[in-house]
């Protein structure tokens, strides 16, 4: 399996456009970055070209929901800021080209019931699923735990289970996320089990404390063999806070996991 650096907290000591030299430096095979747009796209692409690193994915522009907010996708009262969301993402992927589209579920929004809000994420995953088909992206949409981000509306593999069927597109699959998985103590094996073959993207790191692998409890031998037995063939991004010194000195897990 390949491996992805995060940009977003990964090499943050560097300037973002930097930051995908420095990976590739590294030895990742790939990058990701939860929000490049205060890159301008043509920038990006030419970094990426120049160092022969293939985007994996960005997440769709959430509004604020990474202030505390509720985001756009599960917000009826939104729904022309999430569209505007959707043709920016659109713009932005025709150019750099990401394999995958993270869309963020968001927070239950004030006066909404949780029916009215997962109907509406039902219909805006259907049609940004529907819309990145077009340019041969795939999209994903993640569960997150609810004690990092309080009221988030998808936390759980049966809940992204359920997702799924309810959106029914075949352009839609889950992005997989250990941690998020671990910080609520569910059992992450049974979650791959229970979304094998609807799994697209799979993000990483060590509970708790969020680190490199090895930091923490997290037997990641096991997962991956879960991983491979349950069919997945996609990338591992590593998603994790390197803490004190730096990303580079939290890398010694890489090169044994490029080998398996």
């Amino acid at each position: 399996m390949k491996v992805a650096a995060n940009l977003s907290l990964l090499f943050s000591e560097l300037p973002l456009i930097e930051r995908v030299v420095a990976a590739a430096a590294a030895g990742f095979d790939g990058v990701e970055i939860q929000f490049p747009y205060e890159l301008p796209a043509i920038r990006l692409k030419e970094a990426l070209d120049a160092a022969g690193m293939p985007l994996r994915l960005i997440n769709l522009p959430a509004g604020d929901l990474m202030s505390g907010g509720a985001g756009l996708a599960a917000v009826p009262a939104r729904q022309a800021e999430f569209d505007a969301a959707l043709q920016q993402a659109l713009s932005y992927a025709a150019l750099v080209r990401p394999a995958k589209i993270n869309v963020l579920a968001g927070r239950l929004a004030e006066g909404l019931s949780r029916e009215q809000a997962m109907a509406c994420l039902v219909d805006n995953l259907h049609k940004s699923a529907e819309a990145f088909q077009l340019l041969g992206i795939g999209v994903v949409v993640e569960a997150i735990n609810p004690l990092d981000m309080p009221g988030f509306l998808i936390n759980t593999p049966e809940q992204l289970d359920a997702l799924l069927k309810a959106v029914s597109h075949p352009n839609l699959a889950v992005q997989y996320d250990f941690y998020h998985m671990a910080r609520q103590g569910l059992d992450i094996q049974a979650g791959i089990a229970l979304l094998a073959g609807r799994i697209g993207h799979v993000q990483f790191a060590d509970y708790p404390g969020r680190g490199a692998p090895g930091t923490g409890e997290l037997q990641f031998a096991a997962l991956l063999d879960a991983l491979r037995d349950s069919g997945y063939q996609g990338w591992l991004a590593a998603e994790y806070r390197p803490g004190d010194p730096g990303t580079q000195a939290s890398l010694g897990w890489l090169s044994k996991w490029r080998a398996t």
